[in-house]
């Protein structure tokens, strides 16, 4: 089978290349670091310009009405600079969950704004000393006078200062085996947002508290008490599209680790003619290599109903996000002590892994649900 995209999409790539160099990049983390701003902003508004938002939107929406694999470029891209905010939780989480379960206004209301840059929303699922699960859901959404109304804290939600709106994972019922709703609430002044630290200081996070917070019957996603079995077909998508995000990071620290093996000397010639040096740099580039085929077909089976979907992008999760670590621990080491200082790029990818190693569940929690997906 052949993984390659196609000219269309990989033309579409040299455009997004392109407008990211512009930015310098892995420049726009590295202002995020000191809470400049203004680039993201303006880079954001420049993918919806490229119509990067519109992809997977229905035309009836003002969007294109692609596949998620014609993202792939896109994500790819945007990990190759190690861009922040929230491209894949509103595009690959947030737009599936509402084209599948949204009402009619509820996708009037926001997959229009998505297409054109106005809306992105942040995923509101952990909470303080919980683990991603449905016994980690505590937060509750209760029926009181005739409304609902929400209670609970929710921790180190992403770029919540970006987000126009929240994915909110609620607890509605504690005694079926679901019991959990989704709910999309719009950014206001009522909601209590705390900025929290980040082990990658590029990525912001925040913890949300809800006191008596009103939530309207236009709010909830999808049917009340199935939530969770609701977010796992988001969550395929999301992770598909994580998947590819690592896959473009791995090949940036790639591309990084054999320049500088080609240019650094040492007893009189280049490392890279270090038998140590070429194997790590052979296996970096093998397990780029890998990561992006599981990638590129995890992207495609994500749109159909084959038996193996699931398995599918759990696999290209799990394998990326465990080789990224391992490819930008091997750049480090390559790069010897300058590894370690801040002037270069290597600690930025270092970061990225270990914060992607662990959202919305770890290595080994994707790898569980690729064996139970498999029937082992």
């Amino acid at each position: 089978m052949d993984f390659s995209l196609t000219e269309d999409q990989e033309t579409f790539r040299g455009h997004i290349r392109k407008m990211l160099d512009k930015f310098g990049g892995t420049q726009v983390a590295r202002e995020m670091i000191v809470n400049k701003t203004e680039n993201l902003q303006k880079l954001y508004s420049m993918l919806a310009e490229l119509g990067c938002t519109a992809i997977n939107i229905p035309e009836v929406y003002d969007g294109l009405d692609l596949d998620s694999l014609d993202l792939v470029p896109t994500y790819e891209e945007l990990g190759r600079s190690l861009v922040p905010g929230l491209f894949m939780e509103t595009n690959a989480l947030a737009v599936p969950i509402l084209k599948k379960y949204g009402t009619t206004q509820q996708q009037q209301t926001y997959l229009s704004a998505i297409v054109t840059g106005q809306k992105q929303i942040s995923f509101a699922a952990l909470e303080p000393f919980n683990d991603f699960s449905p016994s980690g859901i505590e937060c509750s959404l209760e029926s009181r006078d005739g409304q609902y109304v929400l209670n609970g804290t929710k921790t180190l939600v992403p770029e919540a200062g970006f987000a126009d709106a929240f994915l909110v994972v609620a607890r509605t019922n504690d005694d079926q085996q679901d019991g959990l709703t989704l709910l999309l609430i719009d950014k206001t002044d009522e909601l209590t947002i705390t900025p929290q630290t980040s082990f990658d200081e590029a990525k912001h996070v925040a913890k949300l508290d809800f006191y008596d917070f009103k939530i309207t019957q236009q709010q909830i996603i999808g049917e009340v008490d199935k939530g969770w079995d609701n977010l796992q077909e988001g969550l395929l998508y999301f992770n598909a599209a994580l998947s590819s995000y690592l896959v473009g990071a791995m090949e940036s620290v790639v591309h990084m680790a054999t320049e500088y093996a080609n240019m650094r000397e040492q007893f009189g010639q280049k490392i890279g003619r270090f038998q140590a040096i070429k194997h790590s740099i052979v296996d970096m580039k093998v397990n780029l290599e890998i990561a992006r085929s599981l990638s590129h077909y995890a992207n495609w089976v994500v749109d159909t109903d084959e038996v193996d979907r699931e398995a599918a992008v759990y696999s290209a999760r799990s394998y990326a996000t465990e080789k990224f670590i391992e490819v930008a621990s091997h750049n480090i080491q390559i790069h010897g002590g300058i590894g370690f200082t801040e002037e270069i790029d290597c600690h930025l990818f270092v970061k990225r892994a270990r914060y992607y190693d662990q959202y919305l569940g770890s290595t080994s929690f994707y790898q569980e649900k690729v064996v139970a997906s498999l029937g082992w």
